[in-house]
């Protein structure tokens, strides 16, 4: 129990980064790729009531290097109640597309595909700035025909004196590394939505009802035999959620939209037709999302019960003692965040936010399968650009 936990967290990445050099010691890296004539390019940004943000983004948007004969811009901003549309207005250059009512982020997408004729649409969220490369850097990949899609890498803003919400930094940083190797192996097991690119001939479109829609969008692609690479130079910033309340509330979110997805996808759980990408699958998603929260639960008591039967001082009461001050360093770090206590140290807070996102995996599970979860976005607060 304790080994496929720590396999989840920990030996995933390892057997990644052996696999990786295997791979790398008999048939070496990559050949790199040219960053000219890259193909035709529709930005796509989905934003409901970012009127703080809003024009922020488009200065961000319009400032990104490429061919601009070969780029075109579509917001829209559905169910907006502020005045997201209306500045969006304000840019002739950027195509708007608004509809009073709200039906949630993938009926927005769906709208916008419709209207679709460059080769390649990239997917960015209203609150994610881009490196002024990002397009030309996903961009060169579709020379490949063999690349569907190109998951860029988001990273998390963390303030100098940090409290709990550094743990979103260090955990997107270690998503990175691990989507880093998967690319490098085979493909990315689902891209995040802040920055993500898609071969526009390769779209399928997905249930209305869909929690993780770039998840979904991305794996479609991989499930059709094409490859989707992750290009680190292409980034998305964005500042931590406000508080931990903010990030539990998001991360239940995905965590129900986790279950729905290993539902859906049941039949990349059957190995023979794709074993590499199911191998993925099931170490990264999986298992973080279904097996390994409650397996930390019952390691704790079994593992209690184990110690009064052997004592102590075996083997068992060592582990024991592991998990309890794991545990007890996490609950340091809930108390300090309670306190509302900003530490130098960010790592101090990273055992906390490692429980509050397993929490999640077990709460979203449960709304997903006893309430209701809803496809549109409860937007969580995050905090002021530093």
């Amino acid at each position: 129990m304790i080994v496929l936990i720590a396999y989840t967290f920990i030996g995933y990445g390892l057997l990644l980064y052996v696999l990786n050099k295997i791979n790398y010691f008999f048939w070496g890296k990559k050949n790199s790729i040219s960053k000219n004539d890259g193909p035709s390019v529709t930005v796509i940004v989905t934003a409901f009531n970012e009127a703080y943000i809003i024009e922020e983004k488009i200065i961000n948007t319009l400032a990104l290097i490429y061919p601009k004969q070969s780029v075109q811009y579509k917001f829209i901003t559905d169910g907006s109640s502020d005045e997201t549309a209306s500045i969006v207005a304000k840019y002739p250059s950027i195509k708007g597309m608004h509809l009073d009512e709200r039906n949630g982020k993938i009926a927005a997408v769906q709208r916008a595909m419709k209207e679709i004729e460059t080769e390649v649409v990239v997917f960015t969220d209203a609150n994610a700035m881009l490196n002024k490369e990002a397009l030309i850097n996903i961009c060169k990949h579709y020379h490949d025909p063999k690349v569907g899609a190109v998951a860029g890498e988001k990273r998390v803003l963390i303030d100098d004196h940090s409290d709990a919400t550094a743990g979103e930094g260090f955990y997107w940083k270690y998503e990175s590394t691990l989507k880093q190797w998967e690319a490098d192996l085979y493909t990315v097991v689902g891209a995040a939505g802040e920055l993500y690119s898609i071969r526009t001939s390769l779209y399928q479109p997905i249930e209305q009802d869909t929690i993780l829609d770039d998840f979904m969008i991305s794996i479609n692609i991989a499930l059709q035999g094409y490859s989707v690479v992750y290009e680190p130079e292409a980034f998305a910033t964005e500042t931590s959620s406000a508080n931990t309340q903010e990030e539990l509330k998001r991360k239940i979110r995905i965590a129900a939209g986790g279950i729905q997805s290993t539902i859906r996808l049941w039949r990349l759980l059957v190995p023979f037709k794709n074993p590499i990408l199911t191998f993925q699958f099931i170490s990264h998603r999986i298992l973080r999302w279904v097996v390994a929260p409650t397996l930390m639960v019952l390691a704790f008591f079994l593992n209690m019960a184990l110690v009064e039967q052997k004592g102590i001082y075996s083997v068992y009461g060592l582990l024991f003692l592991v998990q309890l001050s794991f545990y007890v360093v996490a609950i340091i770090g809930f108390v300090l965040e309670k306190q509302h206590v900003k530490l130098q140290l960010k790592a101090f807070f990273i055992p906390y936010y490692f429980c509050l996102i397993n929490y999640a995996m077990i709460a979203g599970a449960y709304r997903y399968f006893f309430t209701k979860q809803s496809v549109l976005w409860e937007k969580a607060k995050r905090k002021r650009p530093i």
